[in-house]
């Protein structure tokens, strides 16, 4: 059975051979790898290299050499014997198309199976592989079939959707065109009725501005007729203003040359009599010091006289020093028990109980002259919205009848951005209701320490002892009144507000509180809610801008240079030259309040002081509207500029 084997692989390698051969002479590109065979079911152990009819040696394992090669000594003899062969470019097969290499290697191969004792097994498996092969070819055959009935199939329903999206398509630009044509009919008549309708509106619009233009024509006359009336009017009436003014003048000038000269003629006498004041004060010096140096001369010559004279001196420095000492201790004590407090900035109170009676009579006269000379409101030089000033008199009202019936005060709260008139406010406030007032700013109350709480409680016990009930207005409240879970907020501040709160937990018929910050957000929760009106100050308006404008040209323009009461000090202190207002009018006044909007009270009053700073800058001291303009433009730019510079920090923060 294996000779009959090994007979029919015989064949089948010789079969191979020809076909290669034959595949050779054609010319046909088809290479077909000889490739190495492996038998891993042979068990017997391979013989020793030997080389090849082709010089290539074969593996132990029984791999045949893929392509082998002529060995050099064959080539060698073939270029020396000098017969000129065509060239083979397939190694393996000689120059007659014919490989003998591969029925070598197939009767090798037989030997080797021949030989082995498991020839069965290996032609069995070798069968067992062609029939797997076969089968996988036909199974890859029927999946091409069925891919090729599949992309069939794909194609027809391709084909039938592009026919059923093209007529689609048709359909819907027949539609379209349709509706397309018939919007197009309907525009054009639209557009005819549009032109007809715009063309009637012309010819009414034409007839119109005609009778407009008759009737501008004759207004103008009119106006024109008027204007030269009143330019002769105010022509006339400013020459006689001239005229007034000039008289005016004239007689000003009379009466001040009289004045300089009757207080030339003042000076001189106060002059002469200062000279001899003088001479009798240098005469009595001389004396007094003549004395003095005999006594020294009598002293320093008479030994008792000297011991008695240190003695004397000396009993007298230390009786001296132990009288002022005693004096400054007795006095720390007695303003200790009986003074105004540290915290207090400022206060219609004296200093002491007994002190500042007079003063505060004085004051009182004075401030009802100004208000009723100033404002004409009777509230002093605060201007505000005319329904804060309302709501505050009526406070004030309120507050003078509850110390009338001795009943409980009510806190309040002041809020709104700087310089609008919070302190000024609070002064007036208390001035109207007939209380005193002291006022404390709240950062004062950080750098005391420890020592902040019994400063708390001083300036309540202090504030207790007016007859008259006290207003404590605290400025800046947020600096020590607010949240008291902030992380920076130190001990010594949270032990203040502690006692503050307690010293206002109940109503107080001596005290009203009365707190001013910018951020009432920042305030501690147990502080509002022992506030009982809160106030809220806004920026001025326009109105309120231009009343203090007035006021503050007043106040710094027309009232600088005048002269105090007091006859020594205008005689040793120069004399401030006046400042002459011309053509600042009302109108003018009232444009600069319309530029300066954003402006707090205390902006317009810098602003007015940096005028007259202006007007005393400029040659003639005089102030007119142009250099009036120029400073309101220069301050406006500032301010927005200072507005712009705090929204980027705002941003960046």
């Amino acid at each position: 059975m294996a000779k009959t084997c090994a007979m029919g692989l015989i064949s089948a390698l010789a079969a191979a051979s020809a076909s290669s051969s034959l595949l050779s002479q054609t010319n046909q590109n088809v290479a077909f790898a000889d490739g190495p065979f492996n038998f891993p079911l042979f068990s017997s152990s391979s013989p020793s290299p030997s080389p090849s009819p082709s010089g290539s040696p074969q593996s132990s394992t029984g791999q045949l050499p893929s392509q082998p090669s002529a060995s050099p000594a064959s080539t060698t003899d073939k270029e020396g014997s000098g017969n000129v062969k065509a060239r083979n470019d397939y190694p393996r097969t000689s120059s007659a198309g014919f490989d003998p290499e591969a029925l070598e290697r197939g009767a090798k191969a037989l030997r080797e199976i021949s030989s082995s004792s498991n020839a069965k097994k290996a032609f069995e498996l070798m069968k067992k592989q062609e029939e797997t092969r076969q089968a996988e070819l036909a199974e890859r055959a029927a999946e091409f079939k069925a891919m090729q009935a599949q992309a069939e199939t794909e194609r027809q329903r391709v084909i039938y959707d592009e026919q059923k999206k093209l007529t689609q398509h048709q359909a819907q630009t027949k539609s379209q065109m349709a509706r397309y044509e018939d919007e197009l009919a309907r525009k054009r008549m639209q557009a005819e009725n549009e032109y007809q309708r715009a063309r009637n509106q012309e010819l009414v619009k034409l007839q119109e501005e005609s009778a407009i233009r008759q009737e501008q024509a004759r207004r103008a006359t009119e106006e024109q007729i008027q204007a030269q009336r009143r330019q002769t009017e105010r022509e006339k009436a400013e020459i006689e203003r001239e005229t007034i003014r000039v008289k005016a003048m004239a007689e000003a000038e009379g009466r001040a040359h009289e004045a300089k000269l009757a207080e030339e003629v003042n000076r001189r006498m106060l002059v002469d009599r200062a000279n001899a004041e003088r001479e009798k004060w240098v005469a009595a010096i001389n004396t007094t010091f003549d004395h003095i140096g005999g006594g020294l001369r009598a002293i320093l010559t008479d030994q008792n006289k000297l011991v008695v004279a240190v003695g004397g001196l000396t009993a007298l420095a230390a009786g001296i020093y132990t009288t002022r000492e005693g004096a400054r201790v007795i006095w720390g004590y007695v303003d200790r028990i009986l003074g105004q407090p540290s915290l207090i900035r400022e206060s219609s109170r004296g200093k002491y109980p007994w002190s500042g009676i007079f003063s505060r009579a004085m004051s009182s006269l004075r401030n009802g002259d100004k208000t009723s000379s100033k404002n004409g409101n009777g509230f002093g030089d605060v201007i505000l919205h005319p329904s804060l000033q309302k709501r505050i008199q009526q406070l004030s009202g309120a507050t003078a009848n509850t110390k009338a019936h001795q009943a409980p005060f009510r806190n309040m709260l002041f809020y709104g951005p700087p310089g609008t008139g919070k302190t000024m406010a609070a002064r007036e406030l208390a001035r109207k209701s007939g209380l005193d007032y002291a006022l404390m700013t709240g950062g004062d109350v950080a750098p005391l320490g420890p020592q902040a709480v019994t400063k708390i409680h001083q300036l309540f016990d202090w504030a207790k002892k007016s007859k008259r009930g006290l207003l404590l207005f605290i400025d800046e409240a947020d600096a020590f009144l607010c949240e008291r879970n902030k992380t920076y907020m130190s001990e010594a501040q949270r032990s203040a507000l502690n006692a503050l709160l307690f010293r206002t937990g109940d109503q107080s018929k001596d005290i009203v509180l009365a707190l001013a910050t910018n951020r009432p957000g920042d305030l501690d929760s147990a502080v509002a809610d022992r506030i009982d009106e809160v106030l809220e100050f806004p920026l001025p308006g326009e109105d309120e801008r231009f009343k203090l404008l007035k006021l503050y040209l007043d106040k710094y323009i027309a009232q600088a240079g005048s002269r105090k009461p007091g006859l020594l000090q205008n005689l040793f202190k120069k004399q401030q030259q006046k400042i002459e207002i011309k053509g600042l009018t009302d109108d003018i006044l009232r444009e600069a309040a319309a530029k300066t909007e954003g402006f707090s009270g205390r902006e317009i009053a810098k602003l007015m002081a940096s005028v007259q700073a202006a007007v005393y800058g400029s040659e003639s001291c005089v102030l007119d509207p142009n250099l009036f303009r120029e400073v309101v433009d220069y301050k406006v730019a500032e301010h927005q500029q200072r507005r712009k510079l705090a929204g980027a920090d705002g941003d960046r923060a």
